[in-house]
């Protein structure tokens, strides 16, 4: 009996997770379905058979096949995964520094997207196989009076 609990709990989480229409997934959204780890372990079962890749402590990215390598890889850019993270985590995302400079022209570097800017602080690491995003703090701009 307890095998077919767990099947169908997985079943409701698979469903819930291809029903959402966020690319980031948080260990928070199934936690009316089951308990922390019971759901915890069904999440670690999804990144074992690449339906996931867990991009940093209770986050995870839903996947797709790269077309030009052929290997899982998550549907979205890590700059654009950690940003939606950081949105849902309640974290005000801003523009680094190094966008700043160069949406207001005084640098032509284009910014790889790498540094994301925050107001507030953050302890998490968001990334994934070696790949992880800094983040900058950044404060509001003083107005000259």
């Amino acid at each position: 009996m307890s095998n077919k609990k767990k099947k169908t709990l997985e079943k409701r989480i698979y469903y819930r997770l291809t029903r959402s229409k966020y690319d980031v997934v948080m260990r928070e959204d199934f936690k009316d379905l089951s308990d922390y780890d019971q759901v915890g372990r069904i999440l670690r079962k999804f990144v074992d058979t690449g339906k996931l890749v867990r991009i940093g402590y209770g986050l995870y990215a839903k996947t797709t096949i790269s077309p030009l390598s052929g290997n899982l890889v998550p549907r979205k850019s890590l700059n654009a995964l950690a940003k939606e993270a950081l949105t849902r985590l309640n974290i005000d995302v801003r523009p680094s520094s190094y966008d700043q400079a160069y949406n207001e022209g005084r640098s032509t570097q284009v910014p790889t997207g790498k540094v994301i800017g925050i107001r507030g602080r953050i302890s998490r690491k968001i990334g994934y196989e070696g790949k992880r995003v800094v983040f900058e703090r950044v404060l509001r701009k003083q107005r000259n009076y």
